[in-house]
């Protein structure tokens, strides 16, 4: 697998009602700036996001910034990061943040994170990249949604393959291990949709 320098986190504009979700965000970042790996994020000062930013931002790390000028005042952006860039639409943003990253990191939050994610995993399905997809499971917050894809397996409407494109870490440091184990697995251009 490439070198990871770049590491695009989806996360809740909000920080969730369990400290533990901050308390992963910033750990987050702080192991990202003492690995080197700049952070790509939504560009927002509040919630998770900013837990995120000014984490790495304390460790001297570099962190990208990425939110459409609608949002600008609604998520708060974040004015003190390495690099904040504010781009016209929300599907702009999703693909600077998409082509800024080398992976992605999904912390807990809502339809947005949710939205996000199962972008990038499709996109990976499409065979589009092969980045890959990691969900951090702070106190079991992704666990209903790894029970709903299996159930999605095992009724066929999502291939056993493909359930391999996002892979679940219990923690910060598990997330860092499996990034630089997990093997990439590519679209097949020939597989058989039907």
């Amino acid at each position: 697998m490439p070198e990871i320098t770049s590491l695009c986190v989806y996360c809740g504009s909000s920080k969730g009602n369990d400290p533990a979700y901050v308390e992963a965000a910033r750990e987050l970042g702080y192991a990202a700036a003492a690995r080197g790996i700049r952070i790509v994020f939504g560009g927002g000062r509040v919630g998770l996001m900013g837990e995120l930013a000014d984490a790495v931002l304390s460790a001297h790390g570099e962190v990208l910034g990425i939110i459409p000028r609608h949002l600008m005042e609604f998520e708060v952006g974040h004015n003190n990061l390495t690099d904040l860039r504010v781009v016209e639409s929300m599907h702009e943003r999703k693909f600077e943040m998409f082509r800024e990253s080398d992976a992605f990191c999904i912390l807990p939050g809502g339809f947005g994170t949710l939205d996000e994610t199962f972008e990038m995993i499709t996109w990976g399905q499409l065979g589009l990249h092969a980045k890959p997809v990691g969900l951090l499971n702070v106190n079991a917050f992704w666990a209903p949604l790894v029970r709903m894809l299996e159930h999605q397996a095992q009724e066929g409407f999502i291939r056993q393959h493909d359930l391999k494109r996002c892979f679940v870490a219990e923690t910060v440091e598990d997330f860092f291990t499996q990034l630089e184990t997990t093997p990439v697995i590519p679209e097949n251009p020939k597989t058989k949709w039907s």
